[in-house]
């Protein structure tokens, strides 16, 4: 589920404790083309205001006209919207597009505590809905589950999918950290440098000081993992690539210019790795932007990482680009 959704929930409790009503809604049916998909997660308090996403807006104003109105369940239920395509058009939705939403109270919040506990340990959640009853189960979960609907109950995940091993704790990691993870990411740095992790303060990340070939052993990285080299220190980076290309890790990249990328593959060939093993690596790391500040180049990495992870083609040097073009020399040194 998308981190966001957690927000949701934050926003539900802190609601719920101050008194209010509030229903809970999720999507668990889509037809044709939906706006968001299974799984998305939206709350509404008893005065109208609202949090998270079920549509592109205008699903959500009817949700909170019913409240308005006195439409306020007392038990879980499906409501549905799309069913013609007069609804489809009136709510926003795309010609053809149908969704059906579980309503349910928020009554009590000892599963909602449960669970935000969990997932702030980077733990991955299943909570399951019972309509009618309203009963709320939590249980673990891997990698890879996805939310299911049987007709009686519901089934969403809550916790990071995905993991990034971002080797170094330079600027960028910093930025590459912070943005990760609202994209669903649970964040790991590793950096055995003492200088680099002492200050090192952004939140909700696993820090690692071992050396890197050990942390990435350590990981078992996954086909949910993916794993950044970020330090410009051969002896770092190489490390941690050596064991990382011989995983099953979606994406494995690594920064740099082309001429050192190109010096790093003759590097990591006098090792024992495959040709299509060294093929894996992504370098210079990043979708080209023409980006100039450590910030630009972030969203580059991301942009890339996201894109692999949807199964999206990507190009990693325009056509006419030269070693001279900027992206900040394409990641020198």
């Amino acid at each position: 589920m998308d981190a966001l959704d957690l927000a949701v929930l934050q926003r539900a409790r802190c609601w719920h404790e101050d008194g209010h009503a509030v229903w809970l809604v999720s999507v668990v049916e889509t037809w044709g083309s939906a706006p968001r998909p299974v799984g998305s997660l939206l709350a509404v308090r008893d005065d109208g205001a609202v949090a998270g996403s079920v549509s592109g807006g205008c699903v959500e104003d009817d949700l909170v006209r019913r409240v308005s109105q006195g439409e306020r369940p007392s038990a879980a239920g499906l409501v549905c919207y799309g069913v013609s395509k007069e609804e489809a058009s009136r709510f926003g939705l795309p010609c053809g597009g149908t969704l059906r939403l579980l309503v349910e109270p928020l009554l009590v919040s000892t599963w909602l505590e449960d669970l935000l506990q969990r997932a702030s340990r980077h733990e991955l959640v299943a909570r399951t809905v019972e309509l009618g009853t309203g009963t709320v189960t939590l249980a673990a979960t891997q990698r890879g589950a996805r939310p299911t609907f049987d007709g009686e109950r519901f089934t969403s995940i809550f916790g990071p999918q995905w993991r990034l091993l971002l080797i170094g704790a330079g600027q960028l990691s910093r930025i590459v950290a912070q943005m990760a993870q609202p994209l669903g990411f649970s964040v790991h740095v590793c950096d055995p440098r003492s200088e680099y992790h002492v200050d090192w303060d952004v939140a909700h990340v696993h820090f690692e000081v071992g050396m890197p070939d050990e942390v990435v052993l350590t990981m078992e990285p996954d086909a949910h993992t993916a794993i950044v080299a970020l330090t410009h220190d051969p002896k770092l980076d190489d490390m941690a690539l050596l064991e990382a290309l011989k995983s099953p890790a979606f994406y494995v990249g690594a920064l740099g210019s082309r001429r050192n990328t190109h010096k790093r593959r003759e590097r990591l060939a006098l090792f024992d790795l495959a040709d299509e093993e060294i093929q894996r690596l992504h370098g210079p790391v990043g979708i080209y932007l023409g980006s100039r500040t450590p910030a630009e180049i972030a969203i580059s990495i991301l942009a890339e990482i996201v894109a692999v992870k949807n199964g999206v083609p990507v190009v990693q040097v325009p056509p006419a680009c030269s070693e001279e073009t900027p992206e900040a020399a394409r990641h020198a040194p």
